[in-house]
Parts: C-alpha cells; sequence; structure tokens
C-alpha cells in the first residue's frame, strides 16, 4: 500500500512540472505616446512683513534649580517688543538648603536655615519648640531670644491680589495696549 502511494507522489511532482511549461505564458504589451507643453506666469507681492514677536523661551523646568521663568511678546504691524527674565526663589532655595543640611545629619542646621522664615519662626514658637539660636536650643534658645529680638525674622506682608486690584490691573494693562496701538498705527 505505500508503494502504491510512494508511486502516485513521485508520478504527481513529474507531471506538475510538464503542465507548468506546457502553459501558455501571459504576456502583456502597451504603447503610450505623450505630448505635454505647459506655460505659468506667477508674480508675488509681499506688502509687510508677518508680525513676529516672540517671547523668548526660559527654561526653569530643571527640578534643581529655584527658577521662575517669565517672558511675554507684543506685536503690533510695524513693531514688536519681547523680553523675558528668570526669578529666583527665596523659599525653594531655603527648602532645598535646609533638606541637604538634614540628609548629612545637621538637623539643628537645617532647622535654623528655615527658621529664617518668620513663618517658620512663628510656627517653632507656637509649637513650644523656639527656633535654635548661637547653638541654643530648647529654653535656652527661648531665653536667648528675648534677649535678641531684633534678630527675629519680619513678618512680610503676603500680598494677595483681590478681585478688584485684579479687575483694576486689567483694565490698566488693556488700555495701554489700545494706546500702544494707536501710536503705532
Amino acid at each position: 500500500m505505500f508503494e502504491r502511494l510512494k508511486l502516485l507522489l513521485i508520478t504527481l511532482l513529474l507531471l506538475i512540472p510538464i503542465s507548468i511549461l506546457a502553459a501558455d505564458p501571459i504576456v502583456t504589451q502597451s504603447t503610450s505616446n505623450s505630448t505635454v507643453t505647459s506655460s505659468s506666469t506667477a508674480k508675488s507681492t509681499v506688502r509687510t512683513n508677518p508680525p513676529s514677536a516672540i517671547s523668548p523661551s526660559i527654561n526653569a523646568s530643571n527640578s534643581d534649580l529655584c527658577a521662575i521663568g517669565v517672558s511675554g511678546a507684543v506685536q503690533t504691524q510695524i513693531i514688536g517688543i519681547s523680553t523675558g527674565q528668570a526669578y529666583r526663589d527665596a523659599n525653594c532655595e531655603r527648602l532645598k538648603i535646609s533638606k541637604v543640611l538634614y540628609d548629612m545629619g545637621m538637623k539643628v542646621a537645617a532647622v535654623s536655615v528655615m527658621c529664617q522664615d518668620w513663618r517658620t519662626f512663628d510656627a517653632m514658637e507656637k509649637a513650644g519648640t523656639p527656633c535654635p539660636i548661637d547653638g541654643k536650643i530648647g529654653e535656652d534658645a527661648k531665653d536667648l531670644w528675648k534677649l535678641n529680638k531684633r534678630e527675629i525674622p519680619k513678618q512680610e506682608n503676603l500680598k494677595t491680589m483681590d478681585r478688584g486690584e485684579f479687575l483694576h490691573t486689567l483694565v490698566n494693562g488693556i488700555v495701554g495696549m489700545l494706546l500702544l496701538a494707536i501710536l503705532v498705527i
């Protein structure tokens, strides 16, 4: 039985190439003639340059950088002005210095750096743990602070803008922009 199957397979394998050779090939022929003639005339007139005041990019995205970038630009049909600047963030610097000191095991020094801010100084005093002064801590520091009141950080007014001030500033900005536009035109 296997002999018959074997003989059948050999016969099929021999007949397949013969049938392929016997088939007519597919031939495709095409001829194409074309003639293209074109002509064009173009004229461009630029009457004004496009406005191009671009705010400078101030990179302050580094997580180890205590700075805030501020930039802005104004463009009219004739003149454009752009400016930018980076501002130091003193509180961020204080936090980073304090953290590094704490990580080095200098906990009293870290607290001393934080106590340079009046809010921390006030919170420490209200918690009954006065800020260190001249290497003194606890009750000794409390007594020394009473003698050196000039050394206590001054309370700063943390100014926040209320709605009226915001609207006033917004209106002044809009009026200023309109005056600039009128002067330039």
